[in-house]
C-alpha cells in the first residue's frame, strides 16, 4: 500500500517499560516524518507528548486524551470535545463516593489537578509522563466554562476494571476505556483515537486508505480497526492483537514501530 500518513500510540509502544522515548528509535522515525505526517495518538495531555516530541526530535501534530484534543504541528486546535463543567463537577463527586480506591486526576486543555499530588499513584503518573499535575479540588475554578477533556482513574489492576464497569454502567453515554492494567480513561463520548484519524487525514489530505497505525492497549482498538493498515505490538493485549491487520515481531523495548517503518518505507 502507499503510505500517505503514520499514526502511533505511545506507552506500550514506542516508549520503553518506564514510558520513555527510546534514543535507538529517533533517527528512522524522524527520517519518516521527514517524508509523511507522523502524528502521536494518546491518553497522554499535550504536556505528557511534548517531552516525546523533544527527545525523539519531532514535530508533527498529537492527538491527546485519546482523540479529544487534536493539534497541528504549531500547536492549533484542530479538534476538541470536552465534558461540560456542570456534568464534570457531578460525575467527580460520584467518582469519589463510589471509588474509593482509585484516584481521579482531572485534564482539561494544558491542565491537569489532582487532590493530592503526594499520593504514590499520582507520583508514578508524572513520572511516566513527564509532566506535573497540580493540586487543587477546585475544578470549576480551574477549568471554569471550557468543561474538561478528561478524568483519569489510577489504581490497582482489580480497582480499574472494577471502575471501567462502574462507570460505562452510570455514563453510557461517555466514552470508558482502560489504556493499560492500573489506568482508565473516562472521555465524552464524541471522543475516540479513530475520530483523531479521521481529524487528522482530512487536515493533511491523505486517504484514510493510506495511513498505517500502532498500538497496544485496549484504548487502541477503535484506531486500529480505521486505519487503512494496522499494526499490534508484540506486547499487546489479546484482543488487541485481534483487531489489527498484523501483530508485529517485535515488542515496544524492541524498538517495533521503528523497525517496521523502516522495512515498510525503505
Amino acid at each position: 500500500m502507499s503510505i500517505g500518513i503514520v499514526f502511533s500510540d505511545v506507552d506500550g509502544t514506542i516508549v520503553d517499560n518506564n514510558h520513555h522515548p527510546i534514543p535507538a528509535s529517533a533517527e528512522i522515525l524522524q527520517r519518516v516524518a521527514a517524508q509523511i505526517p507522523f502524528c502521536l495518538v494518546s491518553a497522554r495531555s499535550p504536556e505528557g507528548l511534548y517531552p516525546i516530541h523533544r527527545q525523539l526530535g519531532l514535530t508533527g501534530p498529537i492527538a491527546c486524551f485519546s482523540g479529544a484534543y487534536v493539534l497541528d504541528h504549531e500547536g492549533n486546535e484542530l479538534y476538541s470535545s470536552v465534558i461540560a463543567t456542570d456534568e464534570a463537577l457531578a460525575i467527580k463527586r460520584y467518582l469519589e463516593d463510589e471509588l474509593p480506591n482509585v484516584v481521579v486526576g482531572t485534564y482539561g486543555f494544558h491542565d491537569w489537578i489532582v487532590d493530592d499530588r503526594s499520593d504514590p499513584r499520582v507520583v508514578r503518573e508524572e513520572y511516566f509522563v513527564q509532566a506535573e499535575s497540580r493540586q487543587s479540588r477546585d475544578l470549576a475554578g480551574t477549568f471554569g466554562d471550557r468543561g474538561i477533556h478528561k478524568f483519569l482513574l489510577m489504581g490497582d489492576p482489580a480497582s480499574i476494571v472494577a471502575a471501567q464497569r462502574t462507570v460505562s454502567e452510570r455514563y453510557p453515554h461517555l466514552n470508558v476505556v482502560r489504556s493499560n492494567d492500573i489506568l482508565c480513561e473516562v472521555m465524552s463520548g464524541e471522543a475516540s483515537k479513530s475520530h483523531a484519524i479521521e481529524v487528522l487525514c482530512e487536515r493533511y489530505g491523505v486517504d484514510r486508505a493510506q495511513s498505517i497505525a500502532f498500538g497496544d492497549g485496549p484504548n487502541d482498538i477503535d484506531m486500529l480497526a480505521a486505519a487503512g493498515r494496522s499494526y499490534a505490538m508484540a506486547n499487546a493485549e489479546e484482543t488487541v492483537k485481534a483487531a489489527a491487520s498484523e501483530v508485529l515481531p517485535w515488542n515496544n523495548e524492541e524498538c517495533g514501530v521503528a523497525r517496521m517503518l523502516d522495512r515498510l518505507l525503505s
